[in-house]
């Protein structure tokens, strides 16, 4: 079977990678801050990236967890640290959103930060508590408008990919459910499947082995078409939603004062990286897509998709917080 994932900017990294050699950088040890709590999608994949990093780099490449403040610990402490490619961040595509979900946000996520590189990304799966008597997507839409008070949306973080697939089902749907941020994909799935919350939008990795072991019922994966991984479950699309597309994304970014030179070094390691075999086959057995860009490209897509989710809040009246 043929594996299919992205690799923009292929021969980019081809080049750059004979100055992974050259020059003094790194010689020591590389600390990878995740601004959110361990063992979601977000954590894994950063993880991930590191063990690429110290395998190209030759370095030890550590993965620290700060969260807390919708990721600004975190962030605050990459832009506090010394500019020299010795401390970086995993994090998703909620971080270049920061300025839009936060009242005050003491930083600016796109001027900033440079994204080192993007690794992958993977579709978002719409779950429900499964102890509700809904079963279908129009189920949970009628429900919802007939008796709003008993709906809730939780969402791992505001900005994250989760809470722009909400506003945009609100949306679509008119039901105008109440969402509600928590501090990490976890304690958010944990409180749909104990029925302190009744709906989330998150990634593939947490969200599937959870409905296979019965904590939670999947309602729809927002993909153009079903995934092999899960084919019983349907496509927002098919149940009512057309278009209706969301995919989180990942990557690394460093301080936007690293040098350039380090930067694209560190891009080199995480491409190849990205496109070994054995990596790619892993990350769509767990229904992800590899991504290898340069920065440039990282760059202008971050760009991109930071101006759409703007206007999405924006149509959602969305207030930061």
């Amino acid at each position: 079977m043929q594996r299919r994932y992205l690799l923009a900017g292929a021969a980019g990294a081809i080049v750059a990678r004979p100055a992974l050699a050259q020059g003094a950088w790194p010689s020591r040890t590389i600390r990878m801050i995740v601004p959110y709590t361990p063992g979601a999608a977000t954590d894994a994949m950063a993880r991930l990236a590191a063990q690429k990093l110290q395998e190209k780099l030759g370095v030890t490449v550590v993965v620290e967890n700060r969260p807390g403040a919708n990721g600004a610990v975190g962030s605050q402490a990459v832009l506090q640290s010394p500019a020299d490619g010795y401390t970086i961040m995993g994090s998703a595509s909620i971080h270049p959103m920061a300025r839009h979900v936060m009242k005050a946000a003491p930083y600016d996520p796109v001027a900033d930060f440079i994204p080192v590189a993007r690794t992958a990304r993977g579709p978002l799966v719409l779950v429900m508590n499964p102890r509700l008597p809904q079963t279908t997507i129009p189920e949970v839409v009628e429900a919802a408008k007939r008796e709003p008070s008993k709906w809730t949306f939780a969402t791992s973080s505001l900005g994250a990919a989760g809470h722009l697939g909400s506003i945009e089902f609100n949306r679509m749907t008119g039901a105008n459910i109440e969402i509600v941020g928590y501090r990490g994909s976890a304690p958010a799935l944990t409180d749909v499947a104990a029925g302190n919350a009744q709906l989330m939008f998150d990634p593939v990795l947490a969200t599937l082995p959870m409905i296979r072991g019965g904590q939670l019922r999947g309602l729809g994966i927002a993909t153009a078409a079903r995934t092999p991984l899960a084919p019983g479950l349907p496509t927002l699309a098919e149940a009512g939603l057309p278009g209706f597309e969301f995919y989180s994304w990942y990557g690394i970014w460093a301080a936007r004062a690293v040098p350039r030179e380090i930067v694209d070094r560190m891009n080199a390691a995480v491409v190849e990286g990205m496109r070994e075999q054995a990596v790619v086959e892993r990350l769509t057995g767990l229904g992800f897509e590899p991504v290898a860009e340069s920065v440039d490209e990282a760059q202008r897509f971050i760009v991109a998709d930071v101006a759409r989710n703007a206007e999405l809040l924006r149509i959602a009246n969305f207030q930061p917080e």
